[in-house]
């Protein structure tokens, strides 16, 4: 949600930001490692207790995630390579932030792990019906629960001190996403294809010149015009019916064909 309706507008504002930092020599990727490595510091912080530098921690992991996508665009380094790099560090920094925020919670109780640990899985998954659905050529974006608001709620948590209720309220919305975008997935993929819209239709031909009476032969191509001369005049008589020099040819009132030309 957040996502769709604000994260151009705040990569256009970054924008010479981003331009300034290629200016540098600051690559993409550096960004991109910069924005794990802030996650990762960001869940040491939360399991030790200090949730303070945690919303920091956060809040420029965040950062180098609108940077370097940024970066990419106004460098002209944008590539599959770059993008899977991207996707993979997302992932790995989604998992690391949330493990440290179960370290936490687990003061409480033992089981308030479990808690992190199903809205981790449950954004694995909202991430993976994304990936899978443009692999297949469809749309899955938006839904109530992308990453950007994973995060924003996380910073409110870290920021009150309730985590607890915070990932309880993550656990829902994820969960409301998961079926969201699934359901979206579900009905495009079922929508019917025209034919010929992405691989034609294997169709019959009859061969040129087929006897009357007789079954075509399927082929997959068209016959080339010497073929067809050879076969038109070197194919079996059929009772009732002429050759095409019989046809070509005058007759004298005898029955006898004329010689003439």
């Amino acid at each position: 949600m957040l996502d769709r309706r604000w994260r151009a507008g705040v990569e256009r504002g970054l924008g010479p930001i981003g331009a300034g930092l290629g200016r540098l020599g600051i690559t993409p990727d550096a960004l991109t490692v910069f924005g794990l490595l802030c996650s990762i510091a960001t869940a040491v912080a939360v399991a030790s207790g200090h949730l303070v530098w945690g919303v920091v921690g956060i809040a420029l992991a965040g950062l180098g995630d609108l940077l370097d996508g940024n970066l990419a665009r106004s460098s002209g380094r944008t590539g599959p390579r770059g993008s899977f790099f991207d996707s993979v560090a997302d992932r790995a920094s989604d998992a690391v932030v949330l493990g440290g925020v179960g370290w936490y919670v687990a003061r409480e109780s033992a089981h308030l792990p479990m808690l992190a640990f199903a809205v981790a899985a449950l954004s694995m998954l909202i991430s993976y019906e994304r990936a899978k659905a443009e692999a297949l050529g469809l749309e899955a974006r938006g839904g109530l629960m992308e990453r950007a608001e994973r995060f924003v709620l996380l910073g409110v948590g870290m920021a009150f001190d309730v985590l607890v209720p915070v990932l309880w309220v993550m656990l829902v919305l994820c969960a409301f996403t998961v079926v969201q975008r699934f359901a979206k997935v579900w009905i495009a993929a079922g929508r019917p294809v025209t034919p010929g819209a992405h691989e034609p239709r294997a169709r019959s031909r009859r061969l040129p010149g087929r006897i009357p009476g007789r079954r075509a032969t399927p082929t997959t191509g068209t016959a080339t015009p010497a073929l067809r001369a050879w076969w038109e005049t070197r194919r079996p008589a059929v009772r009732g019916t002429r050759s095409p020099r019989e046809r070509t040819g005058r007759r004298h009132p005898a029955g006898r064909p004329s010689s003439r030309p």
